[in-house]
């Protein structure tokens, strides 16, 4: 039964030949149906799409980032404007993440302490601080259905000691940001952090789990390990995670990257990719991208994908995205971002169905060389 909040999340079967769940998350803004893949509106903006179109690719929740949105347009804003559903014309469920990979990576830190973080806006340089009960403050001001703990998100390679005092940190500002939660409509999820290193991950899991959060994220990955990496962390850690909580895995969207994110048991992935993808005319479909600038789509008149249902595809030939983007009409960014997250939705409600059956190691026949390489090679 959906909780006193509004909240549920129940596993609806499981496949036979792997660690995949199906499951659906209940939220007070409507249910996801997972695996799911999160598209990521970085300021509280589908980079090119309206919340409409976004919602007919058939994506059920979205991504927004605390680190933009406390800096622009400032909590205070999104709170005084009726929160970030209505701000954004979004009234599906949004999670936000909270700030932490974007301060260590794009953010000019100016110190790290036990406290928390000093750094510089990138945007005009002025001075910061971020801390575990600030983050989560600004999270619940902004009214996203599923917010995140504050983390220390250590780089790629890490020195082992660098990766421990992450690790530490990790765990003591997630008891923090537990403590600091104060809104019950909102599901809060804690991250287990430890770069590729099997034991920091352990007792990074077990320190966090010991907290008791609604789910449990994996941060830290796609950052430059290898896929071989990436599996072997997740196939490690996923076990030690709660059976009955949600699993996400943070910044993930290579469609053999998420393959192997649902086989190993994780139930949630966002990533960037199908957006900036489309912007640069990069396009998925089930045996490799296209890349829409080249010569040979300029008199093709099929769409960019046979079978896609997507609006560019029943639309539009592949010449005329390619025209588009090499006249530099923003409609060509569109259309390729439509259909790439339709891509992305379509991958991820087929392994659905498949997880529902037992079949899912069939999907590489219907998605062929896709879940077998990066993606970066045109067929």
């Amino acid at each position: 039964m959906v909780d006193s909040t509004g909240f549920l999340f129940e596993l609806l079967g499981n496949d036979a030949g792997s660690f995949a769940r199906r499951g659906r998350l209940v939220t007070p803004h409507g249910v996801v149906q997972t695996p799911a893949f999160m598209p990521v509106g970085t300021i509280g903006a589908m980079k090119g799409l309206t919340p409409v179109q976004l919602a007919e690719t058939g994506s059920e929740i979205m991504l927004s980032n605390t680190y933009h949105l406390a800096l622009r347009p400032t909590p205070g804003v999104v709170e005084g404007l009726g929160g970030l559903h209505r701000f954004t014309g979004w009234d599906r469920p949004i999670l936000t993440d909270s700030g932490g990979f974007q301060v260590f990576s794009l953010a000019k830190i100016n110190r790290i302490d036990d406290d928390g973080v000093d750094f510089r806006s990138h945007i005009d340089g002025s001075l910061i601080r971020l801390t575990p009960e600030i983050a989560t403050d600004i999270q619940n001001r902004l009214g996203a259905d599923i917010i995140m703990a504050f983390d220390q998100c250590p780089p790629l390679p890490c020195d082992p000691a660098e990766l421990t005092a992450a690790v530490d940190r990790t765990i003591a500002w997630a008891k923090r940001c537990r403590a600091a939660h104060s809104r019950s409509d909102q599901w809060q999820f804690g991250i287990v952090q430890g770069g590729v290193d099997h034991h920091q991950r352990r007792i990074c899991a077990e320190q966090v789990i010991e907290v008791g959060f609604d789910g449990y994220a994996v941060g830290g990955l796609s950052v430059g390990e290898s896929h071989e990496e990436m599996v072997d962390v997740l196939t490690g850690l996923c076990p030690r995670l709660p059976g009955d909580r949600p699993r996400y895995l943070m910044g993930v969207g290579v469609p053999r990257d998420l393959y192997a994110g649902v086989r190993a048991g994780i139930d949630m992935f966002d990533c960037v990719i199908p957006t900036r993808n489309g912007r640069h005319g990069h396009v998925f479909t089930a045996t490799g991208p296209l890349k829409m600038r080249n010569e040979r789509h300029r008199l093709d008149g099929g769409p960019l994908e046979e079978g896609c249902d997507c609006y560019a595809c029943r639309t539009f030939s592949r010449g005329y995205l390619r025209h588009l983007f090499m006249a530099g009409e923003m409609l060509g960014p569109t259309l390729a971002s439509i259909h790439n997250v339709r891509f992305l939705q379509r991958l991820m409600g087929r392994m659905r169905d498949l997880i529902s059956t037992g079949d899912l190691a069939t999907i590489p026949d219907e998605f062929p060389v896709v879940l077998e390489t990066d993606g970066n090679d045109e067929s």
